[in-house]
């Protein structure tokens, strides 16, 4: 395994459930995930979802801010274009760069989405309960879904909600749902 941003991540994933003294077994009843998928993931035979990082990020009790952030290098105030990480879902085409990851002594984060037409991202459940959250809309259309209740969002637009529940992304197109997100721990 090499020292691209998916290696360190794999990495860290691995160090987490380590941290935590859970087995594989532990760790797919926990998450949902079924254990060979998750010794795949570890091995670095397979790339993580979002879905994927959704439940794991739950387990671990961390937004997938944090855990992005913690396999970047050390944090600075200037973040140029060309230094904010993105992540790329290989099975929605969600797109996630950290336009201000989280950092030791901020609270908040920036966090810029883009989610192609069609494509549908469900979480279970939040990563850290409480979540507090802004989404303004940029561009295009997204259906999101929050304890139940959906909201489409259009151009202009900005939800505002503390995070509890399970959550869809959903795109109807017929353009890509480019969105930036604020995120505050409790």
């Amino acid at each position: 395994m090499g020292n691209s941003f998916e290696d360190r991540l794999v990495r860290r994933l691995a160090g987490l459930r380590e941290e935590r003294a859970l087995s594989l077994e532990e760790l797919a009843t926990q998450s949902g995930i079924s254990r060979a998928t998750l010794s795949r993931l570890e091995r670095g035979e397979t790339s993580p979802t979002a879905e994927m990082l959704g439940k794991l990020c739950a387990v671990y009790g961390m937004p997938m801010s944090r855990l992005i952030a913690e396999v970047e290098q050390a944090p600075v105030q200037l973040i140029r274009r060309a230094e904010q990480a993105e992540w790329h879902d290989p099975a929605s085409g969600f797109v996630r760069r950290m336009v201000s990851p989280p950092a030791r002594g901020f609270a908040a984060e920036l966090v810029e989405g883009r989610l192609p037409p069609g494509a549908v991202i469900d979480y279970a459940q939040p990563p850290v309960r409480g979540l507090e959250q802004h989404m303004w809309m940029l561009s295009g259309v997204l259906d999101y879904t929050i304890d139940g209740a959906t909201h489409r969002l259009q151009e202009g637009d900005c939800l505002r909600f503390h995070l509890y529940g399970a959550t869809r992304f959903s795109c109807p197109g017929p353009d890509a749902a480019h969105y930036l997100i604020t995120l505050c721990e409790p």
